[in-house]
């Protein structure tokens, strides 16, 4: 089985992405640590779900089921990665939203510049 990623790995590769993207900026560093962080315990989660073969209810005391604990953590962890990756602007949805700034002056500002 594969070696899961660590925090700062899940950091790294978010920040070299961003940048990819033209959308990353240092402030952005404590958001993209608690991504991380959400991430890195999604991934942890998820390979307990697995190796516990996928047991999606528990036995309660009353005799019922309902659903596991480690299922329900799951499914809050994804959507704060989801609300985090609108954030960051890491999905095409929220990536549409926004304006990436382009490095050097355009054209106009170019030219405005030499007038003066």
């Amino acid at each position: 089985m594969a070696k899961s990623p660590t925090k700062e790995t899940i950091k790294r590769a978010t920040v070299v992405d961003m940048k990819a993207l033209g959308i990353h900026k240092p402030q952005y560093n404590r958001i993209i640590d608690i991504y991380a962080e959400l991430v890195f315990q999604y991934n942890t989660l998820t390979k307990e779900f697995e190796e516990g073969g996928y047991q999606y209810e528990v036995s309660t005391d009353q005799g019922g089921a309902k659903k596991s604990p480690i299922l329900a953590s799951l499914e809050t962890l994804r959507k704060d990665i989801l609300a985090y990756s609108d954030r960051l602007c890491l999905n095409p949805k929220s990536l549409e939203t926004v304006t990436v700034e382009k490095k050097g002056k355009s054209a106009l500002a170019a030219a405005l510049s030499e007038l003066s």
